[in-house]
C-alpha cells in the first residue's frame, strides 16, 4: 500500500538522491536536493513498506502559475500506479491555481497527457546546460 506523507527530514535526503540516480539523474547531491526541496513550495513523497519511492514537487505564485518538477519514482517501482498517485495529488494541492505547467522527461510526454496537460503554444525555456537546450528546445 502507497502512503502519501507532506514532509521530509535530512535523513530523508539518502533515499531521494537514490531514486534521482535510479532514473539517471546522476548530478543531484544530498545538499541540491535539500535546496530545490526547501524552495519547493509544494510536496509530495510516495512512501511503501516505510521508504519513501517517489516523490512531486512544484513552485507556485497560489493564485495564477505553478511549474510541477520532478515527478520520479524509483525505477523499482515504475509502472505500479505511483507516479499517478504523485501527479493527482499535487494537481489537486494546487486547485486554486490558474495554470500548471511541467516539463516532461523526453518519452513521457504521453502520461502526462492522459492526465490533462496539452503542449503550450507559445511555451519558451531558456536552458544554459546545453545537453538540455539540445533535448528539450527546438
Amino acid at each position: 500500500m502507497v502512503i502519501l506523507q507532506y514532509e521530509m527530514e535530512e535523513k530523508d535526503l539518502p533515499i531521494l538522491k537514490e531514486i534521482y540516480q535510479s532514473v539517471g539523474w546522476m548530478k543531484h547531491d544530498e545538499q541540491i536536493i535539500k535546496q530545490v526541496f526547501d524552495a519547493s513550495t509544494h510536496q509530495v513523497f510516495a512512501v511503501v513498506d516505510g521508504k519513501i519511492v517517489g516523490f512531486a514537487r512544484a513552485l507556485s505564485d497560489g493564485v495564477f502559475n505553478a511549474a510541477i518538477y520532478d515527478v520520479v519514482v524509483h525505477q523499482a517501482y515504475q509502472g505500479t500506479g505511483i507516479a499517478r498517485l504523485l501527479l493527482e495529488d499535487m494537481i489537486a494541492q494546487l486547485r486554486e491555481v490558474s495554470c500548471i505547467q511541467l516539463i516532461a522527461t523526453t518519452g513521457n510526454e504521453p502520461f502526462y497527457a492522459k492526465r490533462g496537460f496539452r503542449k503550450l503554444k507559445t511555451g519558451m525555456a531558456i536552458y544554459k546546460n546545453q545537453q538540455l537546450a539540445q533535448e528539450y528546445l527546438d
